[in-house]
């Protein structure tokens, strides 16, 4: 019973255990998450410059929160790991000191045995003391033997010896790397509740100008709606064209194949005419005697043609996954797309996202509820955006209040960058992934914050999980 529980216990504990991150993966994150409070900070810095507390800076300093509490969790994960490796170190040493023990033991006992039997004489007397000569060769083994394993317990007490120093060595170096943690953790602490502070300033601030905060947040609203309308109806456009063409494509390929079969038929029926033909102007065999045909005035053949068969009914081609009718280019470009989620780079260089996808309440009217079609990532005014994959350029559309946007097909799937000051990029045109289409505008508070959206047919999706983490 004790037995199956262990074994319960072990095949449960498996999957955990391999879904742990290693120490350089670990590392690894540390320094990716270390550099985006960096670009934050600096964003940051470029905001302060303006007096007035804004929208875009407590958004960033709480995105900066965010990223410390998750940077506080991954030190926590290191530190985990460095002690299972102090433990691990420990057990090491105290075996190894155990090891080099029981040898040095046996090596004085050696020693020891030596000196008393250390005179040429005893080992002469041993030697010629035997019985007979293959007695004596065997003695003579018998004692290299030992010389060689005296050498062998002085080899090995070296070995235990180098690897006791290295293996201290390491638990050393271990431990510093552990109060080095030690010390960032507390470091972020600090940093937190400074921040925390710093948040809870701005609230206020920005909170004492609710009625304009109010008037922007319905202007944003109005804006937002009238653009996200006008996505919507470009994107089923589109779709509608799309399927138009998958249509044709599907009656030409069905047209073809018909009059393939059509003149199979006709070929076919020709082929066993003119068999039937060249059979009946032979000789015909009666009795004994073979008697010629007479001449038979010339006739015309006529071949009718078969009634072709009905075409058996079968899917639709392409069959696509997607339930909508499309090419098959169109069909492999959305599985592309599809195979790359949770690895497409961000639509700009470097920012970080500000605004989630979907419904979330208001930080300052805490009542009003917003709602977002993608994701806003700030980054600086003026700053490069850029595909995120392969496509073709759907549409370009300028809407008062949210700049220029730019849609983009992947097959199924539309990318959608908005708040843009200017394109670089024309309807009908091939991107390809990190091509520049535009440039990111400053928005009233002078912030640069770029919009993206991912769209599946009409189906608004969250950017975020399509995204490199």
């Amino acid at each position: 019973m004790r037995l199956t529980l262990v074994i319960l216990f072990i095949t449960l504990a498996l999957p955990i255990w391999a879904q742990q991150p290693s120490r350089a993966e670990l590392e690894k994150q540390r320094m990716q998450i270390l550099e985006t409070i960096k670009q934050t900070e600096e964003q940051l810095a470029s905001t302060k410059k303006n007096t007035k507390v804004t929208m875009g800076q407590l958004r960033a300093i709480q995105s900066k929160l965010a990223v410390r509490q998750k940077l506080i969790g991954n030190i926590n994960q290191e530190i985990g790991q460095i002690g299972s490796s102090i433990s691990r170190s420990n057990n090491e040493i105290e075996r190894l000191k155990g090891n080099l023990k029981t040898l040095q033991a046996r090596y004085a006992q050696s020693v020891r045995y030596a000196y008393k039997s250390r005179s040429s004489y005893d080992m002469l007397a041993f030697l010629f003391s035997a019985d007979d000569f293959n007695e004596a060769v065997r003695r003579l083994k018998y004692l290299k033997r030992y010389r060689d394993y005296r050498k062998d317990q002085a080899d090995q007490i070296r070995k235990t010896q180098t690897k006791l120093e290295a293996e201290i060595s390491s638990l050393n170096t271990e431990k510093v790397k552990k109060d080095i943690l030690l010390q960032a953790e507390e470091q972020q602490k600090e940093a937190i509740v400074a921040e925390k502070q710093e948040t809870d300033y701005m609230i206020n601030e920005l909170k004492g100008r609710e009625k304009e905060l109010m008037a922007n947040i319905n202007k944003k609203r109005r804006d937002a709606k009238r653009l996200e309308d006008a996505v919507q109806k470009i994107i089923e456009r589109e779709l509608e064209i799309a399927r138009k063409k998958a249509e044709e494509e599907r009656k030409r390929r069905e047209a073809e194949e018909k009059k393939r079969k059509e003149e199979e038929a006709r070929l076919k029926a020709l082929a066993e005419a003119r068999e039937k033909n060249d059979r009946g102007a032979g000789g015909i065999q009666i009795g004994p005697e073979t008697y010629k045909e007479q001449p038979k005035k010339e006739t015309k053949v006529v071949v009718k043609e078969p009634e072709p068969e009905p075409e058996p009914t079968r899917p639709k081609t392409p069959v696509s996954k997607y339930n909508y009718e499309m090419t098959p280019e169109a069909n492999a470009l959305s599985n592309n797309f599809e195979s790359n989620k949770g690895r497409l780079p961000y639509p700009v260089e470097k920012g970080f996202i500000s605004i989630g996808f979907g419904r979330y309440n208001h930080p300052i009217a805490e009542k009003v509820v917003m709602d977002n079609p993608g994701v806003d990532i700030q980054t600086y005014p003026g700053a490069p955006a850029r595909a995120v994959f392969d496509g073709s350029v759907t549409s370009t559309i300028n809407i008062p209040g949210q700049g220029f946007t730019v849609i983009i097909s992947h097959g199924v799937f539309f990318t959608v960058y908005t708040q843009l000051q200017s394109v670089s990029v024309q309807k009908g045109q091939k991107v390809s992934t990190k091509q520049n289409i535009g440039r990111v505008r400053a928005n009233d508070d002078g912030e640069g914050i770029i919009g993206f959206q991912v769209w599946q047919g009409n189906v608004k999706t969250d950017p975020a999980v399509w995204l490199a983490r």
